[in-house]
């Protein structure tokens, strides 16, 4: 069969006068530029095939494309046009191959007309045959952002190829090391710079934002053994759960966070705006070396939370990515919102499953919750609590699943702060002296291969975290009499190794132990 193909190429090609072999282009022009698709954070080789062949004029895309995708035809149609170019009269047919891998997204509008720009003669697709384009486009023929350019420009570096994207994203794109980077303001510059009639300067890199301020402990007024608990939880990457009446300071401890949390390593940022980027959060290619702090509603639905919709988009917790995830007035989130969360605080990432797609998104984060003991928020005060108590507190506390409290390692009662308290002067620690003892700690950490305390398990676990005989044999009783369960054990043992690393002790002694064991009185239970 293929023998016959090129004999029959053969004697089309001296027909019309050539020796060399036929170009596919004699049947119907076919040109190739290279994009890619977005499945989460990793991006995936997408070719589009323009051909320009005779027959009735038509412009259709196929290979499995969305609404957004099938909508290229106009803005391409309409950029063109603003160029004094005009579709030919012929059957167009843009293909993007793989064809079984769904295509969703606006950045598709400029491989598109590329594409469609060399099989009309106007620009040799030779040219870009190294680079990857991605990008989309105006009715004026501007070329405009779009969500994901940083996994487009780190796909490119693994392919060895240069990116072509928006000006506004350009700076973004060169945050992948070593790659060439072309990002027109419009597809006519772009087309001038092919030619060689004008020349594209390399972008500069985006800045490194440095860090928001932050509410600083000396704000707290009290509430002593909460603030010691936001530093162990600091120390060791812990979940954390305060519970207390309204204005004691929860959420005031909870955005002081930030402040003692040190900052991310450069390839931590790096990952950080992977997720921004998707998400199209990332704005002229700045990058922050600040930990994310999300803080959702809890009218917030589950895909908002751990990603989905429509275009598969990471969620909030995916946002909060080796940062903080603070969920305020926790009872109040659907239960099966919070329960959603309980495989990602497991196992750090987040899957999201779809009829046409499979996505992973990253979603190792920190969760710092509060909620008030009841609905009313005055349980335990005889004054001001209602008359349904004690259930009130039963029935607003079992809003919480087990299994969700057993993976916080931290509960804290938030007592309230009188008028007294608020007279008294500011404490004379900072978040400035507690950040320095966090930083010594999570140093400690990075010398046992992980980032926090909280990452270690099985063999490090035992190894480092282990208690001496008279820890242990409290561990023992403690475990029997709270029933702690697997996970709570090995959380235990972790929170216990953070308050040694505060201290200054190289191993866990029984004071370690009881410290930690006294955090895990879940309400409710």
């Amino acid at each position: 069969m293929v023998d016959k193909l090129s004999f029959t190429m053969h004697l089309c090609a001296k027909s019309w006068g050539r020796d060399a072999p036929i170009n596919t282009g004699d049947f119907g022009l076919v040109a190739l530029i290279r994009t890619v698709a977005y499945l989460g954070l990793e991006a995936r080789g997408v070719e589009v095939q323009c051909q320009v062949a005779p027959g009735l004029p038509r412009f259709s895309i196929v290979g499995l494309p969305d609404k957004a995708v099938s909508e290229s035809r106009e803005r391409v149609q309409a950029a063109l046009s603003a160029m004094g170019l005009a579709l030919p009269p012929k059957r167009i047919t843009i293909n993007l191959s793989p064809a079984d891998l769904p295509k969703d997204g606006s950045h598709y509008d400029l491989p598109i007309a590329l594409a469609l720009l060399a099989a009309m003669g106007v620009t040799d697709a030779e040219q870009l045959n190294d680079w990857i384009a991605v990008g989309e486009l105006s009715l004026d023929g501007r070329v405009v952002p779009s969500p994901g350019v940083l996994i487009a420009a780190l796909y490119a570096s693994g392919e060895e190829a240069g990116l072509i994207c928006p000006a506004a994203q350009g700076s973004e794109a060169k945050w992948a090391s070593g790659v060439p980077v072309l990002a027109p303001r419009d597809l006519a510059g772009l087309l001038a710079h092919l030619k060689g009639t004008q020349v594209l300067g390399e972008p500069e890199r985006g800045e490194v934002e440095n860090p928001p301020p932050a509410a600083d402990l000396k704000q707290v007024k009290g509430q002593e053994t909460a603030k010691r608990a936001l530093e162990i939880a600091a120390a060791g990457g812990h979940n954390l759960l305060m519970v207390g009446p309204p204005g004691s300071g929860k959420s005031l401890l909870a955005s002081c966070l930030p402040g003692i949390l040190p900052d991310l390593t450069p390839s931590e940022a790096l990952e950080v705006s992977m997720v921004q980027s998707v998400a199209g959060m990332l704005e002229s290619g700045r990058i922050s070396r600040a930990r994310p702090f999300r803080a959702p509603h809890h009218s917030a639905s589950m895909a908002a939370l751990t990603g989905g919709g429509l275009k598969v988009r990471p969620g909030e917790v995916s946002l909060a990515h080796l940062g903080v995830l603070f969920l305020d007035e926790l009872p109040e989130f659907q239960r099966p919102v919070l329960d959603s969360l309980r495989q990602p605080l497991e196992t750090g990432q987040v899957d999201v499953a779809r009829a046409n797609a499979h996505v992973t998104f990253p979603a190792r984060v920190q969760l710092i919750a509060a909620m008030n003991p009841c609905r009313c928020g005055h349980a335990g005060e005889p004054m001001d609590q209602c008359n349904r108590y004690p259930r009130c507190v039963g029935d607003y506390q079992n809003r919480l699943s087990g299994p969700l409290l057993d993976r916080i390692d931290l509960h804290v009662q938030v007592g309230a702060v009188s008028a007294m308290d608020m007279a008294l002067p500011p404490p004379a620690e900072g978040s400035a002296e507690v950040a320095a003892r966090v930083a010594a700690a999570r140093a400690l950490s990075s010398q046992r291969g992980v980032r926090c305390n909280a990452e270690l398990e099985g063999d490090p676990l035992e190894s480092h975290a282990a208690p001496d005989e008279e820890g242990r044999a409290l561990l023992m009783r403690a475990a029997e009499k709270l029933r702690l369960s697997a996970r709570g054990y090995t959380r235990v043992l972790r929170v216990a190794r953070t308050v040694a690393d505060l201290a200054g002790s190289d191993h866990v002694g029984r004071v370690h132990v009881a410290e930690a064991l006294s955090y895990r009185q879940m309400v409710g239970r």
